[in-house]
């Protein structure tokens, strides 16, 4: 009879156990969110090639690992007075918003430097103007410039939080940092992470997100944007013809005519210009299609040489390997135009190239129509560039290559260095814990599921071991 009543006791304690575990797990999943109205921050992106407002809109506590949950942009002059229709009135005053200006106005700054600072007056005279809380208006340097992009990049893809299932923000188990690259018109930057803790130089970082301290080794190139390492590129060609006026061009597909005044050339800081320089002198680039005399004269415009630990032009980098990359903006732009998005071989990068710019003109815009021309004309030389900057430049190779990833967003948000800035300037993002509160204090939900799930597993086993000595 006690051994009838000790069985039916276990099996009482394992029914009223499952049956507190479920209901304790019921009720903490039903959590009370107070003064849920949404919080708003604007960047504005002063690029090279153009300026870009992202106006970022989150809850005050976030239900997602990336926090972010729309983003729109359009120019600046069109897209304010939108802006400030789309953020409530009640929270103009609480809409944070900053302006960074990148490689474009660096290369201004040090051409002409009473003329960035006049634009950058002109701006913050014109953004204190707005209902809303301007910030600063400055320009960003390029080591800024990569970091931020590298936030960003790891932000969006989840590596410095996760909830867990005691519903808290914590570091991801066996989390690890993906290293970004950012191709502009102007500049182009490279970021990832130090496998020593210790070690410092002058492109080194160390920076605290969410309580972890991260070593971050990150550069930019000043002019080795995609639009000015073109330049520099028609530039050699232009200075090694015989013809001043008519230059063939390589990376330029066969058939293809383009005649361009020399100002548009040399008139950058990134170029010397010539002795007999005469910026109103038209210029005729005509298209060869050869990938290889393209790829040299590409390579040209790179001092690679200089020492062995190092990219190029001198500039100290640790190896990129063997950890993972994204690369986006320009990257992105140039893998996508030759079909080779997302992950791929560098065999493929490379047959994909040549098969690019070896079509004529007529066979290019058949087959690449959706390119408009103004961009298409020039990813020829772009998918050359793109593979001398990450193999002789960056130091990839083959094992190395296949674990970037050219992607233009993650999870639907664009990838640039604007949300970054964000959470790095504000640290608004996360926001407060208190405005979620849950029904059970975390530490109390933890020692019951410990002690009911604890009751389970006794409760089995002593049935087990009662049914298994009923059977001899």
């Amino acid at each position: 009879m006690a051994c009838k009543f000790g069985t039916y006791l276990a099996f009482l304690f394992l029914l009223a156990s499952l049956a507190v575990i479920i209901t304790i797990s019921v009720i903490q999943g039903h959590k009370r969110i107070f003064e849920s109205r949404l919080k708003y921050g604007i960047v504005i992106d002063s690029g090279s090639s153009r300026s870009t407002v992202y106006l970022y809109q989150w809850p005050a506590e976030k239900q997602n690992n990336t926090g972010v949950d729309k983003q729109s942009w359009v120019s600046i002059k069109e897209c304010m007075n939108n802006i400030t229709k789309i953020v409530p009135a009640d929270q103009h005053n609480s809409t944070i918003l900053y302006l960074g200006a990148t490689a474009g106005m660096r290369l201004l700054h040090s051409q002409n430097e009473s003329k960035s600072n006049e634009i950058l007056r002109n701006l913050q005279n014109y953004l204190q103007s707005l209902p809303f809380n301007f910030q600063n208006a400055s320009i960003m340097s390029g080591h800024d410039e990569g970091l931020y992009g590298w936030i960003t990049v790891n932000y969006l893809m989840g590596n410095f939080l996760e909830r867990n299932i005691w519903n808290m923000w914590v570091r991801p188990a066996g989390g690890k940092m993906v290293g970004s690259m950012d191709l502009g018109g102007a500049s182009t930057q490279i970021a990832f992470t130090l496998p020593d803790p210790n070690a410092r130089g002058k492109d080194i970082v160390q920076v605290s997100l969410y309580g972890y301290e991260y070593n971050i080794y990150t550069h930019s190139f000043l002019c080795y944007g995609k639009n000015e390492a073109e330049k520099r590129v028609l530039a050699a060609l232009v200075k090694n013809s015989e013809n001043a006026t008519h230059v063939t061009n390589p990376c330029f597909n066969l058939g293809y005519n383009m005649s361009v005044s020399a100002e548009s050339i040399f008139g950058t800081e990134c170029i010397d210009t010539p002795a007999d320089y005469d910026p109103k002198l038209m210029i005729t680039l005509k298209g060869s299609s050869d990938n290889v005399a393209c790829r040299d004269v590409v390579q040209s415009i790179f001092d690679l040489t200089s020492c062995t630990n190092c990219s190029f032009n001198g500039v100290y980098q640790p190896s990129v390997g063997p950890g993972d990359f994204l690369a986006y903006a320009g990257f992105f732009y140039t893998a996508q135009a030759v079909g080779l998005k997302g992950i791929s071989q560098l065999d493929q990068w490379n047959s994909s190239t040549w098969e690019f710019c070896s079509w004529d003109w007529p066979t290019l815009k058949l087959k690449k129509g959706w390119i408009t021309e103004k961009y298409r004309k020039s990813y020829c030389y772009s998918a050359h560039y793109v593979q001398t900057l990450l193999v002789n430049g960056y130091k990839f190779n083959k094992d190395t290559w296949k674990h970037i990833d050219f992607q233009k967003q993650v999870h639907n948000t664009s990838v640039g260095w604007s949300l970054g800035y964000m959470l790095h300037t504000s640290n608004m993002i996360p926001a407060e814990a208190k405005l979620v509160r849950l029904p059970i204090a975390n530490s109390l939900f933890g020692g019951l599921l410990f002690l009911f799930t604890a009751l389970t597993i006794v409760s089995v086993m002593f049935l087990i071991i009662k049914a298994v000595r009923a059977c001899y």
